[in-house]
């Protein structure tokens, strides 16, 4: 039996009401806890970061969100058709396809539902690859090539799997269906199942001549060199559709899709959220007491900022519009710089001098174990 796959709204931890902008913050949440780049060699938390990326593909697509809403899983199966049914008595149900619907085609011998002609147009798989980007090139889009390893379709014999000069015969047993249908029981309880074709076994057609450069499967590995745009503003875990990259279809079918998969590195100075980028500075006592001009860091080098006098630790001020960029969007977003008075660790008997003489002024307290200014002279009297 297959893994059974657990409620997309359960893995992003969020109700099934919940909003846009809920799952949207959710995921990122749970992207960032199980990255692969923060649990590096640890399969179990790469494949929670999978199971939260699909489950973002999914309920961040309006679509797609509203068949898994109807019906569940099945819903965003590429094979699933929410327009079947019974469509007369009970006499023309086929036992295999009922059964096989309920529980996924593995009750017994039981056929899967819906059996589709195995000659029939099929799409190719769609692949996916991981993409690591520094911070900056998220943060403003660029250009990548990546290597993929995909089915092509065979030059030698443009795909059909026959050698060229001949070509694939319709199976007789089954007419293409790649399925043959059982009668078993009898009388009244007669019932009928299917199976595989045991002359084309399951494809649909019989290769006489099968083609020697793909040894009649009608595509070949290849690895490709493939380009691609990261748009400004992408965020880690999100992802780039390239249509028609992936595997060959079959049968004449459309390629699928690679799906590039971005993981961004961290920043040693920024962090972000959305299109807001976050920092700390650290100044000295004297700059955040009598103000200053400083130099920080943004995305886009070093500008010229001004601290107030009087500036307490842990106060956040806002750099406008030099942040991310918006995603597909107009605009970007702002800096946060929260400021950090730093203490000195060390000091010279200068220094020390001078800051016991300030803290005189203050009324302050301030020296080696405990003593201040005043006990010290009082002591040398």
């Amino acid at each position: 039996m297959p893994e059974q796959k657990r409620d997309y709204y359960e893995v992003l931890g969020v109700s099934k009401g919940a909003s846009d902008e809920e799952i949207k913050k959710a995921y990122r949440k749970k992207a960032k806890e199980f990255h692969p780049d923060l649990h590096p060699g640890d399969q179990q938390a790469e494949a929670k970061f999978k199971e939260v990326n699909e489950a973002y593909e999914v309920l961040s697509d309006a679509d797609k969100k509203a068949r898994y809403d109807q019906f569940g899983h099945a819903g965003v199966d590429p094979n699933f058709n929410p327009g079947g049914g019974f469509g007369g008595g009970f006499e023309d149900i086929d036992l295999g396809d009922l059964f096989g619907s309920f529980f996924g085609g593995g009750f017994g011998g039981f056929g899967g539902g819906g059996q589709r002609r195995a000659n029939a147009p099929q799409q190719g798989e769609s692949l996916r690859v991981r993409l690591t980007l520094s911070f900056e090139e998220a943060a403003f889009g660029c250009e990548k090539e990546i290597s993929v390893t995909r089915n092509e379709p065979c030059e030698t014999c443009s795909g059909t799997g026959a050698a060229p000069g001949t070509t694939a015969e319709t199976c007789s047993k089954c007419h293409g269906a790649g399925v043959i249908r059982i009668q078993r029981g009898g009388g009244s309880f007669a019932f009928s199942t299917t199976a595989p074709c045991d002359v084309c076994h399951g494809t649909g057609k019989v290769i006489h001549s099968p083609c020697r450069a793909c040894n009649g499967a009608g595509s070949v590995r290849r690895q490709k060199r493939i380009h691609v745009t990261i748009p400004a503003g992408i965020d880690d875990g999100q992802a780039v559709s390239l249509r028609g990259q992936g595997n060959a279809g079959k049968n004449g079918g459309p390629a699928g899709d690679l799906i590039v998969l971005v993981a961004v590195r961290p920043h040693p100075k920024f962090q972000r959220d959305g299109s807001t980028v976050y920092m700390v500075q650290e100044v000295s006592f004297p700059q955040a007491a009598l103000g200053a001009e400083l130099e920080i860091d943004t995305l886009d080098g070093k500008v010229k900022w001004t601290l107030p006098a009087g500036t307490q630790t842990g106060t956040t001020f806002r750099l406008k519009d030099r942040g991310i960029p918006q995603l597909r969007g107009r605009g970007r977003g702002d800096q946060l710089v929260t400021v950090q008075i730093a203490t000195p660790q060390r000091l010279t008997p200068e220094q020390r001098e001078a800051l016991e003489n300030y803290a005189a002024a203050m009324g302050d307290s301030a020296g080696r174990d405990g003593k201040g200014f005043f006990d010290k002279r009082k002591k040398k009297k």
